[in-house]
């Protein structure tokens, strides 16, 4: 777990100082040098138009982790609310609620990103729109099925006796003890979201030119797979390795948050 920290904390600060830590301008052209493979001065090569790739990667990385934080804020808070809701009051509400989750998880989610992109536009506000749009549902569904089992204890039977009221059962005596699945799905939750980012903008749907972004940079280099194969290369595994990061710590993290799991391994 700790190694998954680590590269994520080095991808968080990476995105953070790219713009320092880039050797040069991302948005610098010099046509005169376009394709031109990795070279001392440019050790990721340069694109199309001459820009270095290296520093355009690093540029990339905060609007990743920018995409992937505000998507996973929006859709927890939707989801925590409706799921929360559906789970603690049940009947009509729950029924309502969890048809709703029906109708947006009849959908592929992809395609369902690509329709709410193709009609809000085109931007990095409209993708993080339209991936909250399509998140939300699962940690609905995640929160009501905790609440249901949660809600059953005998610590919120004795909160219930005490007078605790509704708001003040779910914030101080529910969610607290429902968090360790929430985060876990959080983690996984990010990793798709910068992988369905990058699908977005290499449609064309997502961050625009010349904005730099790991998926536009993919759709750039397409034409050129075998002429200058490093102008996919690197944005690829640059995308590879966030989101096995991702995915390798949500893994480490639900192992180590299993309490039931370590309990009968005891």
């Amino acid at each position: 777990m700790w190694i998954g920290l680590f590269f994520l904390g080095l991808f968080i600060l990476i995105a953070f100082l790219g713009p320092s830590l880039s050797p040069f301008d991302p948005f610098e052209q010099n046509l005169k040098e376009g394709l031109a493979p990795p070279s001392p001065q440019h050790w990721l090569g340069q694109d199309k138009l001459g820009r270095d790739i290296l520093s355009r990667i690093l540029s990339g990385a905060r609007i990743s982790l920018w995409v992937g934080v505000m998507t996973v804020s929006i859709s927890l808070s939707i989801g925590v609310v409706v799921g929360a809701t559906a789970g603690l009051f049940g009947g009509w509400a729950d029924e309502v609620l969890m048809r709703l989750v029906d109708v947006f998880l009849a959908f592929p989610g992809i395609l369902l990103a690509i329709a709410f992109a193709a009609v809000l536009g085109p931007s990095l506000r409209n993708v993080i729109l339209a991936l909250s749009l399509m998140g939300w549902v699962g940690y609905a569904r995640l929160v009501r099925g905790q609440i249901l089992v949660a809600r059953e204890e005998e610590y919120v039977t004795a909160a219930r006796a005490l007078g605790a009221g509704s708001f003040r059962l779910i914030r101080r005596h529910l969610l607290p003890n429902i968090l360790a699945p929430v985060i876990v799905e959080a983690t996984f939750g990010m990793a798709g979201a910068i992988v369905t980012e990058a699908s977005l903008s290499f449609l064309g749907l997502g961050v625009q030119p010349p904005t730099p972004s790991w998926g536009a940079m993919l759709s750039d280099g397409r034409s050129f797979l075998l002429l200058a194969p490093h102008l996919t290369t690197f944005p690829g595994l640059a995308i590879l390795f966030v989101v096995m990061t991702l995915n390798l710590l949500g893994d480490r993290l639900r192992d180590r948050l299993d309490v039931k799991s370590h309990t009968q391994l005891k």
